[in-house]
């Protein structure tokens, strides 16, 4: 381990000695900000959202189109060209869709909030062209073809809004709580005018995040009239909260050719929304604006990248912005939040963080944090405590103060063992241990049978490869925190543990397989075959080939069980090169960005090209890690090449552009690749 580190060091101190030395000065201070494209990947299957943000802040506001569909997860298509409503809350690059809450949309139509349409086809919805639309860190504008200019911010807490209405035109603005898409549902909504310029309310739903809060409290610069309506029915308005199931209001301004607005959030409390407004407070939209500017500029300025490429430059510092997206804060300006049980609870000491998207970004994204982020890395494992002390596990993925359980794995464990062995301690360590291990011990999503024959029988639970491989690699990162603890008996099991993989190696193939309890394989067998029914599924989101890798902790017994470095090398030689066809009538669309059947699309992949140093093949990891650069990102709309899933894409890009990668997240050691920059300083 130490050799990996003094190699990083060398390698990291070179870089900045040349970027530092060039032409015998002091390099020059520019903003990276510039090279960010927040377009990038909101084409194609990428999933993320051009809107303004701050680094891991509460709020994403962005555009909607108003569709529903797997393309638009996070609100937002480049290839769709109409505007519904510009709401708070998004997600980056998901495969699954949700949050879009607090919607607003202005408008010069004639509007009759009685009538309930598809937002589409509605008075309201806006065409526009992108060549009217830009988006940098922290602002988004739009100029919309009925000649409404909309602009956006934000800070940690605040959405702000700025709208432009032509001269002479009725100037309103649509707020629809109603607003939902893909698998959210409004449950409970509550909108209470507070005075000529404010109004609070909150948005309950249910979804992807099963009990989602958002309590709100909206500002605007000039006085309005109100009407509210809910369903086709207009409520009377006589100053005491309003609840329905489809609540809408629209806001009238006379003679206000622009109209400022601030939303502030909180998942607790309508006081907490007004906190964060309080926190705001005489600060305008431009004030706003450049306070994001320059938080993103800060945040960008960690890594100076050198490219005489622009390209290069747009698609490592947009990856590096969305390596800061998420997780995202989760306790509001009071510190108070809502938990994974249902329950409020106030965040003592800590800001408490949400949306661990860990099934993928305990790879790459949270090792990149412990270098990038390691102010924020103690209550990244605090509120993994939290949720802990409030659900009874470990988050799988936590999604807005939810438990969603998506994905295989229990995957919290690998980001705090790799952030012990690092120095990252305070918070409570033997509760973190415990945590892990009751987390290990559960009794649903197969571990029961994972316990009970060493792997998951196929006969008895699907995705049972994937499961099997990754329980193995969580197990043996609980087996080096309890060898530092000194818990010898933990140590030994979870250690017998960590070697499952070696019952589903199947020596006459080459490949990880399905097998059944009575300890016969499953067949028949086709390494290209891939089933998005979980239920049937060997494989999550994947097949043999993009799976049977997944040894991270045990690269050379992955080897030596393949005869060797020369056979190992050449079974990696065909992933590369082989078709890439995929087999199976509910084959996963997840499979993208494909090199073979090499799937760079998806996560599973993202360590195997790294595997050839294992082998003594450092040229042939070069070789494709520079492939998969040139091929899988660009700085277009088309950018990335599947789900970017909240950070980790681009969290692998970071990584292999600076020249080095953790292919085992947890055990501090970095494998040297190919660098796409000319230099780069952290």
């Amino acid at each position: 381990m130490k050799n990996h580190f003094l190699i990083i060091l060398f390698l990291l101190t070179a870089i900045c000695f040349q970027s530092c030395e060039q032409n015998g000065a002091e390099p020059e201070v520019f903003n990276p900000s510039q090279f960010v494209d927040p377009f990038i990947g909101t084409g194609a299957h990428g999933h993320v959202y051009p809107g303004a943000t701050t680094p891991f802040g509460m709020v994403q506001l962005s555009p909607d189109n108003g569709i529903s569909g797997w393309d638009w997860c996070s609100g937002y298509n480049w290839d769709d060209s109409l505007i519904v409503g510009f709401s708070h809350l998004h997600l980056s690059g998901t495969g699954i869709g949700d949050l879009l809450d607090i919607s607003v949309m202005p408008t010069i139509a004639d509007m009759d909030l009685t009538i309930q349409n598809n937002p589409r086809a509605s008075s309201y919805a806006a065409s526009f062209d992108h060549e009217n639309e830009q988006a940098e860190p922290g602002y988004y504008k739009v100029e919309l073809d009925n000649g409404i200019v909309a602009e956006l911010t934000a800070s940690t807490y605040v959405g702000a809004h700025k709208y432009s209405f032509p001269k002479g035109a009725s100037s309103q603005i649509l707020l629809d709580l109603g607003f939902s898409l893909n698998w959210d549902r409004p449950k409970e909504l509550m909108i209470h005018q507070i005075s000529d310029k404010r109004i609070t309310g909150y948005r309950h739903s249910s979804g992807w995040a099963n009990d989602q809060r958002v309590f709100f409290a909206m500002e605007f610069s000039a006085p309005f009239d109100l009407i509210i309506a809910d369903s086709t029915s207009v409520k009377e308005n006589t100053g005491e909260p309003i609840e329905g199931k489809k609540l809408r209001a629209l806001f009238s301004f006379e003679d206000a050719e622009q109209v400022a607005l601030k939303t502030g959030l909180s998942t607790a409390s309508v006081e907490g929304a007004e906190a964060a407004l309080k926190g705001v407070e005489g600060k305008s939209f431009e004030h706003l604006k450049n306070e994001a500017r320059i938080l993103w500029k800060d945040e960008l300025s960690k890594v100076n990248a050198i490219s005489t490429d622009t390209a290069v430059l747009k698609t490592f510092y947009t990856a590096l912005y969305r390596t800061s997206l998420a997780p995202n804060v989760l306790s509001d300006e009071l510190g108070a939040y809502k938990g994974a049980g249902g329950e409020y609870h106030n965040a003592e000491g800590y800001t408490r963080y949400g949306l661990f998207s860990l099934w993928d970004t305990f790879r790459a994204a949270h090792p990149l944090y412990t270098i990038l982020q390691r102010d924020k890395i103690n209550d990244f494992i605090q509120s993994m405590l939290a949720h802990y002390d409030e659900y009874g596990l470990l988050p799988v993925w936590d999604l807005h103060g939810n438990e969603t359980n998506t994905m295989t794995g229990y995957h919290a464990i690998p980001v705090i063992v790799d952030a012990y062995f690092k120095g990252f301690r305070d918070y409570d360590v033997e509760k973190a241990f415990e945590a892990m291990k009751k987390s290990s011990m559960q009794n649903i999503r197969a571990t029961d049978l994972y316990r009970e024959y060493r792997f998951i029988p196929h006969d008895k639970s699907g995705q049972s490869v994937t499961r099997t491989l990754e329980y193995a690699y969580d197990d043996w990162c609980i087996a080096q925190m309890a060898k530092d603890l000194g818990r010898e008996e933990d140590y030994e099991i979870y250690m017998k543990r960590s070697e499952a993989y070696k019952f589903l190696y199947d020596e006459s193939t080459g490949f990880m397989r399905a097998k059944l309890s009575d300890g016969t394989w499953k067949t028949p067998f086709d390494p290209k075959y891939s089933s998005h029914d979980f239920s049937v599924a060997e494989y999550t989101e994947g097949n043999a080939w993009q799976h049977s890798f997944f040894v991270p902790h045990a690269a050379k017994d992955l080897i030596a069980l393949h005869g060797g470095n020369e056979p190992f090398v050449a079974k990696l030689d065909e992933l590369f090169t082989t078709s890439s066809e995929i087999t199976g009538d509910f084959a996963s669309s997840d499979i993208s960005g494909l090199v073979g059947q090499y799937a760079h699309g998806n996560e599973p992949s993202h360590h195997i090209v790294y595997l050839y140093n294992y082998a003594d093949h450092p040229e042939k990891a070069q070789a494709q890690v520079r492939n998969i650069m040139k091929t899988q990102y660009d700085d277009t709309p088309y950018g990335v090449c599947g789900n970017e899933d909240c950070g980790q894409m681009s969290a692998w890009y970071v990584f292999s552009g600076m020249g080095f990668y953790p292919t085992n997240p947890a055990n501090g050691q970095y494998d040297i690749g190919s660098r796409v920059l000319d230099a780069a300083t952290i």
